[in-house]
């Protein structure tokens, strides 16, 4: 047939296709070509009060900010001071299913666990349509969730802290998890995934018991997670002697914040209809 393009010329497209160089102004893969290093190269900016007192050098310690109970917003904070030390771990990625009416959508719920092994510890629970996003955003809640251990002794106070400072509780849903001291060198006694949570916050020695249905993973790890973040939510008569507290870093550096903040313009987007 006269209109029939030439088989040479076909099979050159074809095969252009395949690799990714599509002819015209099609979104091929060579398109953005070096944006994903760009972005991880670029400096923090912080956005909130927090963060920029972070940066200044204001802030030395993350307990400060734990003292007066300042809500982190940005997870550069957290890796701002804890850093190369922060070790992650994903626990499960499971696929949830919504009915609609063209069928079911399937996405992708990630559970990863955060922590340092020095009384730091962090969870995240983020779902995606892919694998990978999930991670990556239960990472980030994972890391703005971080929130500190406290540790004590069973027996004498001879050396480090190596376990739970009391019995503590935590519930989600119908699964309820207890932390108990333990001698030294009676290891974690639990199952996998409250040992997990354990080991990356820095117990060594600790007993655990558990009811409910602990074979759902996220409700088990959350509720470990909530004993464990509970533990500096009791007074203890260690805790007793009064403390002399300082102001609020908001209040003490509210110079700083003032001068070294410059408001840009806002710019009005028109509502298109």
């Amino acid at each position: 047939m006269a209109d029939s393009a030439p088989a040479g010329e076909g099979q050159t497209f074809s095969r252009d296709r395949e690799r990714g160089r599509g002819r015209g102004r099609g979104r091929g893969r060579g398109r953005g070509r070096g944006r994903g290093a760009a972005k991880e190269d670029k400096e923090w900016t912080p956005v909130t009060k927090l963060g920029r007192l972070v940066k200044d050098g204001k802030i030395k310690r993350l307990e400060d900010i734990y003292l007066f109970s300042l809500p982190i917003k940005e997870t550069e904070i957290i890796d701002h001071f804890l850093g190369s030390s922060l070790k992650d771990e994903v626990l499960k990625i499971m696929p949830v299913q919504k009915q609609t009416r063209a069928g079911q959508r399937t996405r992708f719920k990630a559970i990863v666990a955060i922590g340092d092994h020095n009384r730091h510890i962090g969870l995240g629970v983020k779902c995606s349509k892919e694998v990978a996003t999930a991670i990556r955003g239960a990472i980030i809640l994972a890391k703005l969730s971080v929130v500190p251990i406290r540790l004590g002794y069973w027996g004498n106070k001879i050396g480090k802290p190596h376990t739970v400072p009391c019995k503590v509780t935590g519930k989600c849903g119908s699964v309820l998890v207890r932390l108990i001291p333990a001698p030294r060198g009676t290891s974690i006694v639990s199952a996998p995934v409250p040992k997990k949570l354990l080991n990356m916050a820095g117990v060594e020695d600790c007993w655990t018991s558990a009811r409910g249905s602990t074979g759902t993973l996220g409700n088990f790890a959350k509720a470990t997670f909530a004993a464990m973040a509970s533990t500096y939510s009791y007074l203890t008569p260690d805790l007793w002697p009064d403390w002399k507290l300082s102001k609020p870093p908001f209040q003490e550096f509210t110079d700083h914040l003032a001068k070294n903040f410059q408001k840009g313009p806002v710019k009005k987007q028109a509502a298109g209809f």
